[in-house]
C-alpha cells in the first residue's frame, strides 16, 4: 500500500477515535505487527490458506507483486475453483459496523487470477450469498473496500473474505490493511435494525429495510433469503438525503417461504448489510369437522359449527358460515358469535352445502372452508293453488283443459303431485233423483294440460286442481265448464204410459234420462200392425207427428178399435235425433153401430105380439158376437128414454127372473150373429125359445118398450150398445093406440130434426166467428194437450163434486162453495163472519175508481167474476186445456221491436225493449246513445208507469242499471231469478257485500233478511255530486225452480204481499227482473196487478191484462205453463185471502174466530180449516212413485201416509245392495229451505236408514213425538239408539254419550259416524222425546210443556250452527207436522212480528199434505201462539 493512502487512512482512523472512541480490532500484516493480535481466522472449510507475504522476507518475489506486507494468494500454485477462507472476528454488540480492507487483483497478461467475495455469516449458519465480490485483473494496484455490518445483539455476525482460483491460474489475489470500525462507513449505506413480519399464506409480504447514506454509492439491492436465495427487485424511496427505504415484495407467500431474509447493497467500493429478519407465514385455520345439523325446516337450517378441531394457525378472531345451494354457483357468507346459528330464508326442499370459515388476524387470515355438510331443507306448504284454469277444446263427451305452468316458486317441494277432481251431477234412473259423479285424477309430472273423457253432453262439469306435497296441498277454485250437445239418449220405455180407448190413445213419456242438451223436438211414429177387425187392412200406412220440446204427451186420435198400433217415439237435439223408443198398444175395441137411423116402424102388431125388423150391426174392432132383443115393461113414472141415449142391458135376465126380482127388463131372444147376416123380421112374444131365452107373449095392458142389443167380446173385452126399435101400447083401443104411437114418434121424428137443425147452425155460427177472430181453422183432433204434471190445487175440490149426477149440480156447488169461503183479510172478517169473502163476493172490497185503467176488457175476453173464477179455469182445462192454449197462442201475433242498436246491451235478441215505452236514461256527457237500458214502462193497477220491467244487470250494464234506479227515484226491486241456474249465468250480482262503486254511485249494504223462499237487502246508494241519500230495498225470491213454475203459489202470494206493504206509496216504479225481463218478470206484474183488481172491482182480467203487458214488452209471459200458473195462483190467493194478523191484534182476532156463528152453527176457525182441507193438494198415484216402487213398499209404516218424489230425502251413504229411499221428506221453516226432514219413527228394517238419512243431511237435533211400544199394528215403534254404549247399524255407528231428562223432556247425546268413511268426520246429534203428548190424543198435554220442548230444540241448534232437525211421530204428519207449524210461528213472532196460522200450515202440507191433520191440532197452533204471548207479556 502507498503511503499517502496509508497516511489518509490513519488520519480518518485518528479523527474517528476522538468522535467515536478507540477502534474495533484489525489487522495491517506489516512486518512489526505480532499476527496473533490480528483478528483472524484461517478458515476450516475451505481448500486452502491464505499466504501472509512479506516484500522483504521474499527477495526473489514476483515483479508482480507490490511490496509490503499482506495475504496474498498464488492462483498459479493452486487448482482451479479452490478456495481460500479468512474468518474475521465476530461482531455481536448492537451497532453498525464498517469493515475496511484493501484488495489487490493482478495477472501480468490480464487475466484473472480469481474471485474475491466477502461473507457476512449470521451464527455460525451458511454462508449464503457473497455481500460483495470482485474478480478479473484490477490493475497493480491497491483498491479499497468499505462493508457496512449491521450488528443486533443477541446475534453474532462475522465477515469472511474468500478468494477462489480461476480457471487460468494466473496472477495473485491480495488483501491488506483489514479494519473494523464501530462507525458507519463513509461511503457504503448502512442499514437500520430490520424486524421480523408474520404474514397469512397466500399474502403479499413487503420487506422494507431503512439505510442511511447515499443510495447513489450503491449499484444494487438484494434481498437475501437465509439460504442463500437473492431476490434483486427492489423500489426505492428517499426519506431525507441521507437516509431512504428500499422495499422488497414477496408475492403469494406460502408456507415454504418462511425463512431469514436481509438486505444487502452493493457496489464495486463496497457494500451495506443488515441483519436477518425472520418472515413468520401462518396457515389460515379451517375446520377438520364439517358442520352438524340441529334441526331442518322448509326455511331453515340449524347447525352447530364444530369448530375444536382446526387445520392451519391461531388465534380464531373470527367465526363464518358459507353456504349455497347445490345446483349454485352463489355463495353467501354470515358471520357467526354462537356455537349453533340458524340459516334463514332458504329455499323450501334444496340441498345445501354449508361450511364454516375461520379467521386469524392479518389480511388474508380467513381460511379454506372446511368440509362442508350437505342436508336439504323440508318442502314447505304450496304458494297457492293454481291458476289459470281454462278449456282449450270442449266437445260433447271430453274436456281438454289447461292451466299455468308449474314453477317451484309455487310447488315449494320437488316431490309434489297435481290432482284434477271434476264432478257433474246426473239424474239417475229410478225415481229420477240426481246422482253426483265425482273422480280426481292424477296429472302427470310438469304436465300443464288434461283432457277429462267420457263426460255426459250438455252438463255442467266442475273442476278444481289440487296442488299436494308432502306438507300441505292447494285447492283452487271451482272453474265450471260446460260439454256441447250430443244426441240424446234412448226414451226409457218404461216411461212410456198410455191410454188406450176405441178410437183414441194417449201416450205420455217423460224425458230422455240422457238430453244429452235441450230437447228441440220429439217424433212420433205410429203404424197399425194388428186388428181383430178384418174389414181393416194392415199393416197400414206409418205416420209422423212432431212435438215441442215440453210437449211429453200426444193424442192419436181417428184410430181405428181393436187395432194394435206399433208407436215409436224419439228426442232430437241441435246435434240430431236420438235412439227411438218403441212400443205397441192395441186401442179398446168399440160397442158396435146399428144402421137404422130413424126408429122404424113395426111391421106388424097383435095383442101379444109386435113384428119388428133386425138388421144386423156393425162390429167395431171385434165382430159381433151375439144379439139380444130386450123387452122393458115401461111404467108411468118412468122419464121417457130417446133414441141413442138409453141405457143398454149387460145383465142377462130372462123373464122369469126379472119377475122374481121385479125387474121391469128381460131377455125375451138370444141371437147369433150367423142367424142375422141381413136385415130380417123378428116377432117378440112369438112364445119361443131363442137360446135359452123364452120370448114370452106381450101382456095385452101394458105397455112394452123393444130394444134390440148387440154385444162384441174380445180377449175378455166386452161392448154393448142397444137401440129402442119399437114401443107396444097397452091394447084397450088396439088400433088407435097403434096411430097414436105412430103419430107420437112421427112427431118426435120431426121434433129431432129440428133440434138438431138448431145445434147445427149454433155450432156453424161458432165456428165463423172463431175463423173471424184466428184467420184461421181449428182442428180438435190435432190440438196438443196441455198436461201439467203438478196438479192445480182445485183439481182436488173440483173431483170432490164429482159424485153430483149432472153437470149443473157440479157448477151449483162449485159456486156455492166459492160463495161460502171467505177470501178477504182477517179484520174484515172478524166482524162478521157470516159476510161474504170481499174477493169471492158480489161487491168488490174496495170501490175503486176506474180512472184510464189501462187494462181494457175485450168483448170476445170479457172479465171474469172472482166468484166464477173456478167454473172458468176448469172450462179452460177442459178438451186437454185446449182454452189456455188458444189464448196463450194469440199473445205472439205481430210482434216487432224498433230499438236495434244497443243490441250489445241485450241479453236476448228478441227481447229488446219497444222504443215508445222504453225507459230512457240522462244521457253521460259526451255519449249520445248512453241513454238506453233494456227496460220498459208496466202501468199498475190504476198507476200508471208503476213497474219497470228489465233484464238481470249484465257486467257491461250495472252502471246503466243503478242510473236507472237513481233516476226513477225507485225504491223496491223485485228480482226473481238466481245468479246460476243449470250451470248458466242468469244475472251479474250488482249489489255488494259491503260497500262498492259503479261509476259515480257508491253503492253501500245496510242489511240482509235471509227467509226460506226469499231474502230482503237494504241498500244504501249515493252519487258523487248529490247530498242525499236514497235507500233501496232488494226483495230477491229465490224459491222459483230452475224449469218450469212453483208447484204451488203460496209463497210467491206472500213475497207480493211482502213487497207491497213495503213499498211506500210516494215511492218510483218498482223493478222486476228476472234473467231476460220477461216470463217470470211478467208472472209478477200480472199477479200484482189482478189481484188488486180482484180485490177492488171483485173481476178479473188475466187474457187482457198480459195482451196489454205483451204491447209494452215482448214476451212478458214465455210459456203456456206459465199463462195456466198465473190463473191458479189468483184463484189461490182468492180462495185462501190475506190471514196473517199483527201480534197485537191476535188475542181478540182469535177470540172471534172462535165464536160461533148461530145461523151456520160453525165458527170462523172452523171454516178456515175446511178451507184448508179444500187447497190441500191431494197427491197421484204418479207423484208418489218411488214411495210405490216394489222393493221400498216394506219401507213404509203406512201406505196412506207416503211423501211425494219431490220433496223425497235421498240417502246419500251407501250400504250393500240397500237403495237409496226412505220415507221422509224436507219442509221449510220460516227461515230456511229443508230446514225439518219428516219421517215417521223407523221400522226394525230400516233403523239403518234413519241413521244415514241423521249423517247424510248433517241432522244435530232429533225430535220425537210419540212413545215407545206406541202402535198396536205389526210394525211396533222399538228402540232405534243404543242405551248405554255403542251399537252400529250398517256403516252407521252411534255412540251413547249422555242423557238428561225432566217432567217434559229426555234429552240424549249421541256421537254419530261412518265408520267406511271415517274421514268424514263425526255427528254430535242431540235426541229430545217429548213425554207430555198420550198415545190416543191429538194435542199434547201441556201448552208450556211444547213451548218447553220448542226453545230446547232452539237453543241446542243455534249451539249447533247449521244443522237440520229430524221430526218424527208415529205416521210422520199430524204430530210432526204440528211441531214444524209451532216452529214457524215462532219464527214468524220474532221476526216479522205477525202470525200466519194459516199460511204456516199450508206451506207444510204442499210438502206432505197429512200435515197438521185434525181441526184440533190446527186449533193448538192458535192456543200456542196466544199462550207464547201471553207469557212474554209476562216477561
Amino acid at each position: 500500500m502507498n503511503t499517502c493512502a496509508f497516511l489518509l487512512i490513519l488520519a480518518v482512523q485518528i479523527y474517528a477515535d476522538g468522535i467515536e472512541g478507540p477502534t474495533a480490532a484489525g489487522c495491517t500484516f506489516e512486518e512489526d505487527s505480532d499476527p496473533n493480535l490480528c483478528d483472524f481466522t484461517q478458515g476450516e472449510e475451505d481448500d486452502f490458506d491464505w499466504l501472509l507475504f512479506r516484500t522483504y522476507t521474499s527477495p526473489y518475489a514476483s515483479s508482480d507483486l507490490l511490496r509490503g506486507s499482506y495475504m496474498l494468494v498464488n492462483s498459479s500454485q493452486h487448482v482451479a475453483g479452490h478456495r481460500a477462507q479468512l474468518l474475521l472476528q465476530s461482531l455481536s454488540e448492537n451497532d453498525t459496523h464498517c469493515v475496511q480492507f484493501s484488495y489487490f487483483l493482478y495477472s501480468r497478461d490480464g487475466h484473472s487470477p480469481g474471485a474475491l467475495k466477502a461473507y457476512v455469516r449470521v451464527n455460525g449458519g451458511p454462508l449464503g450469498s457473497p455481500v460483495w465480490n470482485a474478480s478479473g485483473s484490477h490493475g497493480k494496484q491497491w483498491h479499497q473496500v468499505e462493508l457496512a455490518v449491521s450488528t443486533f445483539w443477541p446475534n453474532e455476525y462475522q465477515v469472511l473474505i474468500e478468494a477462489a482460483v480461476s480457471k487460468e491460474r494466473r496472477g495473485y489475489i491480495a488483501i491488506d490493511d483489514i479494519m473494523v470500525l464501530n462507525y458507519p462507513c463513509y461511503k457504503a449505506p448502512h442499514f437500520s435494525r430490520l424486524g421480523d413480519e408474520e404474514i397469512n399464506a397466500g399474502q403479499n409480504a413487503t420487506v422494507q429495510c431503512v439505510a442511511a447514506g447515499r443510495a447513489s454509492e450503491a449499484e444494487k439491492f438484494l434481498l437475501e433469503r437465509h439460504n442463500g436465495d437473492i431476490l434483486t427487485t427492489a423500489s426505492v424511496k428517499h426519506l431525507s438525503h441521507r437516509r431512504f427505504v428500499v422495499s422488497f415484495q414477496l408475492d403469494n407467500v406460502q408456507r415454504t417461504d418462511q425463512d431469514l431474509y436481509r438486505c444487502v447493497t452493493q457496489s464495486p467500493r463496497g457494500s451495506g448489510v443488515s441483519n436477518f429478519a425472520e418472515l413468520v407465514v401462518k396457515v389460515p385455520p379451517s375446520p377438520i369437522a364439517p358442520p352438524q345439523l340441529l334441526r331442518a325446516g322448509s326455511t331453515y337450517l340449524i347447525i352447530q359449527l364444530n369448530t375444536n378441531s382446526i387445520l392451519g394457525d391461531g388465534p380464531i378472531i373470527r367465526k363464518e358460515i358459507e353456504y349455497r345451494a347445490s345446483q349454485s354457483p352463489w355463495s353467501e357468507v354470515h358471520g357467526v358469535n354462537m356455537v349453533t346459528y340458524k340459516l334463514w330464508h332458504l329455499d323450501p326442499d334444496t340441498e345445501y352445502h354449508i361450511s364454516v370459515l375461520l379467521t386469524r388476524p392479518g389480511e388474508g387470515g380467513t381460511g379454506p372452508p372446511g368440509p362442508p355438510l350437505v342436508s336439504r331443507t323440508k318442502c314447505a306448504e304450496p304458494m297457492r293453488a293454481l291458476r289459470g284454469l281454462t278449456a282449450t277444446d270442449i266437445q260433447s263427451r271430453q274436456l281438454s283443459l289447461q292451466w299455468e305452468n308449474l314453477a317451484f316458486n309455487l310447488t315449494r317441494c320437488h316431490t309434489y303431485s297435481v290432482s284434477l277432481c271434476y264432478s257433474y251431477t246426473t239424474v239417475g234412473g229410478g225415481g229420477g233423483h240426481n246422482t253426483t259423479v265425482r273422480e280426481c285424477l292424477a296429472v302427470e309430472h310438469n304436465a300443464s294440460r288434461l283432457t277429462l273423457r267420457d263426460l255426459p253432453p250438455y252438463h255442467s262439469i266442475y273442476v278444481r286442481l289440487s296442488l299436494t306435497n308432502p306438507e300441505g296441498k292447494k285447492e283452487g277454485r271451482e272453474v265450471t265448464f260446460q260439454t256441447e250437445e250430443d244426441i240424446p239418449g234412448g226414451i226409457a220405455p218404461e216411461s212410456l204410459t198410455f191410454t188406450p180407448l176405441d178410437d183414441m190413445i194417449f201416450l205420455k213419456w217423460e224425458e230422455p234420462v240422457e238430453p244429452n242438451g235441450l230437447i228441440t223436438q220429439y217424433e212420433i211414429s205410429y203404424q197399425s200392425i194388428e186388428s181383430s177387425d178384418p174389414g181393416i187392412n194392415v199393416p197400414g200406412p206409418r205416420r209422423t207427428v212432431s212435438k215441442l220440446k215440453n210437449e211429453t204427451y200426444h193424442m192419436f186420435s181417428n184410430l181405428h178399435p181393436g187395432t194394435t198400433y206399433l208407436i215409436s217415439v224419439r228426442a232430437r237435439t241441435a246435434k240430431g235425433f236420438g235412439q227411438t223408443a218403441l212400443t205397441e198398444i192395441t186401442t179398446n175395441i168399440s160397442a158396435p153401430t146399428f144402421d137404422y137411423g130413424d126408429m122404424p116402424s113395426p111391421l106388424s102388431e097383435t095383442d101379444s105380439t109386435i113384428t119388428v125388423l133386425l138388421r144386423p150391426a156393425q162390429g167395431r174392432g171385434a165382430p159381433v158376437s151375439t144379439y139380444q132383443v130386450v123387452v122393458e115393461e115401461e111404467l108411468l113414472k118412468k122419464v121417457k128414454r130417446e133414441l141413442g141415449f138409453q141405457d143398454c142391458f149387460p145383465l142377462p135376465m130372462s123373464h122369469g127372473e126379472a119377475q122374481a126380482r121385479g125387474t121391469p127388463h128381460y131377455y125375451t131372444a138370444e141371437l147369433p150373429p150367423s142367424s142375422l147376416p141381413e136385415a130380417s123380421p123378428f116377432t117378440v112374444g112369438d112364445n119361443h125359445t131363442y137360446n135359452g131365452y123364452w120370448n114370452t107373449p106381450l101382456d095385452p095392458r101394458k105397455n112394452y118398450l123393444v130394444f134390440f142389443q148387440a154385444m162384441s167380446n174380445f180377449k175378455g173385452e166386452t161392448r154393448i150398445n142397444c137401440i129402442r126399435i119399437a114401443r107396444k101400447a097397452a091394447c084397450k083401443d088396439h088400433r088407435k093406440a097403434l096411430e097414436v104411437s105412430q103419430h107420437s114418434e112421427d112427431m118426435g121424428l120431426i121434433l129431432g130434426v129440428c133440434a138438431g137443425g138448431l145445434i147445427a147452425l149454433i155450432l156453424l155460427l161458432g165456428a165463423v166467428i172463431i175463423i173471424i177472430k184466428r184467420g184461421k181453422s181449428v182442428n180438435m183432433n190435432k190440438t196438443p194437450i196441455t198436461y201439467r204434471q203438478e196438479k192445480s190445487h182445485m183439481g182436488s175440490m173440483e173431483r170432490s163434486f164429482t159424485d153430483q149426477s149432472t153437470l149443473q149440480e157440479d157448477e151449483r156447488m162449485a159456486l156455492s162453495f166459492m160463495d161460502a169461503h171467505t177470501c178477504g183479510s182477517r179484520s174484515d172478517a172478524r166482524s162478521s163472519v157470516n159476510e161474504a169473502s170481499s174477493l169471492l163476493g158480489s161487491s168488490p172490497r174496495h170501490h175503486c175508481g176506474r180512472k184510464g185503467s189501462p187494462y181494457h176488457t175485450g168483448q170476445l175476453h170479457p172479465a171474469v167474476r172472482v166468484a166464477d173464477l173456478l167454473q172458468h179455469i176448469n172450462q179452460m182445462k177442459t178438451a186437454e186445456g185446449y182454452g189456455f192454449k188458444q189464448e196463450y197462442e194469440s199473445f205472439f201475433d205481430g210482434w216487432d221491436c224498433t230499438k236495434k242498436k244497443d243490441k250489445p246491451k241485450g241479453r236476448h235478441d228478441t227481447l229488446l225493449g219497444y222504443d215508445r215505452h222504453r225507459v230512457k236514461l240522462h244521457p253521460l256527457l259526451g255519449d249520445s246513445n248512453s241513454d238506453y237500458i233494456n227496460a220498459n214502462y208496466i202501468d199498475g193497477y190504476h198507476r200508471s208507469n208503476h213497474f219497470i220491467a228489465t233484464q238481470g244487470p249484465k257486467q257491461e250494464t250495472l252502471y246503466d242499471f243503478w242510473r236507472m234506479v237513481w233516476q226513477e227515484n225507485c225504491f223496491s226491486i223485485v228480482m226473481i231469478t238466481k245468479l246460476v241456474e243449470v250451470g248458466r249465468v242468469k244475472c251479474c250480482k250488482y249489489w255488494p257485500e259491503d260497500s262498492e262503486v259503479y261509476g259515480d254511485i257508491k253503492i253501500t249494504l245496510l242489511k240482509t233478511e235471509t227467509l226460506a223462499e226469499y231474502t230482503v237487502r237494504t241498500l244504501a246508494l249515493e252519487r258523487r255530486g248529490y247530498s242525499t241519500k236514497h235507500e233501496v230495498r232488494q226483495f230477491h225470491f229465490t224459491s222459483w225452480p230452475e224449469h218450469g213454475v212453483p208447484y204451488h203459489a203460496t209463497g210467491l202470494l206472500a213475497f207480493i204481499r211482502r213487497v207491497k206493504a213495503s213499498t211506500p206509496p210516494d215511492a218510483g216504479p218498482v223493478v222486476v227482473h228476472c234473467s231476460v225481463g220477461a216470463g217470470r218478470t211478467g208472472c209478477y206484474i200480472v199477479l200484482d196487478v189482478m189481484l188488486d183488481m180482484a180485490e177492488c172491482e171483485g173481476v178479473v182480467d188475466i187474457y187482457n191484462c198480459v195482451k196489454t203487458l205483451c204491447s209494452r214488452r215482448i214476451n212478458m209471459i214465455q210459456t203456456e205453463e206459465q199463462y195456466i200458473f198465473i190463473h191458479d195462483a189468483i184463484l189461490e190467493a182468492c180462495l185462501c185471502g190475506e190471514t196473517s194478523i199483527l201480534v197485537n191484534e191476535f188475542a181478540v182476532a182469535y177470540k172471534e174466530m172462535l165464536r160461533v156463528d148461530s145461523q151456520s152453527n160453525s165458527s170462523h176457525l172452523r171454516d178456515e180449516f175446511q178451507t184448508l182441507n179444500s187447497v190441500t193438494p191431494h197427491l197421484d198415484v204418479e207423484e208418489c212413485s218411488i214411495a210405490l216402487l216394489p222393493r221400498n213398499r216394506e219401507k213404509n209404516r203406512s201406505m196412506d201416509v207416503l211423501p211425494p218424489d219431490r220433496a223425497l230425502a235421498f240417502l246419500v251413504t251407501t250400504e250393500g245392495e240397500s237403495n237409496n229411499y226412505i220415507n221422509a221428506a224436507l219442509a221449510d221453516s220460516f227461515f230456511r229451505q229443508a230446514a225439518f226432514i219428516v219421517t215417521p219413527h223407523p221400522l226394525p228394517g230400516t233403523t239403518a236408514d234413519f241413521w244415514r238419512l241423521v249423517f247424510d243431511y248433517g241432522c244435530t237435533a232429533v225430535v220425537m213425538l210419540n212413545q215407545l211400544n206406541q202402535s198396536n199394528s205389526a210394525w211396533p215403534c222399538v228402540q232405534y239408539w243404543p242405551e248405554p254404549g255403542l251399537q252400529q247399524y250398517g256403516p252407521m255407528e252411534v255412540e251413547f254419550l249422555s242423557m238428561s231428562a225432566d217432567d217434559d223432556v229426555i234429552t240424549r247425546l249421541f256421537r254419530v259416524k261412518n265408520v267406511t268413511r271415517l274421514q268424514e268426520g263425526q255427528l254430535m246429534v242431540c235426541q229430545f222425546q217429548f213425554l207430555r203428548w198420550s198415545a190416543y190424543r191429538d194435542v199434547p198435554d201441556s201448552k208450556k210443556a211444547f213451548l218447553n220442548l220448542l226453545a230446547q230444540v232452539h237453543k241446542w241448534q243455534r249451539e249447533c250452527g247449521e244443522g237440520r232437525t229430524v221430526v218424527h211421530c208415529l205416521n210422520g204428519g199430524g204430530r210432526s207436522g204440528t211441531f214444524c207449524a209451532c216452529n214457524i210461528l215462532l219464527e214468524m213472532i220474532q221476526y216479522q212480528n205477525m202470525v200466519d196460522i194459516f199460511y204456516a200450515v199450508k206451506t207444510l202440507r204442499n210438502c206432505k199434505p197429512n200435515m197438521v191433520e185434525s181441526l184440533d191440532q190446527y186449533r193448538f197452533c192458535y192456543d200456542l201462539v196466544l199462550e207464547y204471548l201471553e207469557c212474554f207479556e209476562e216477561r
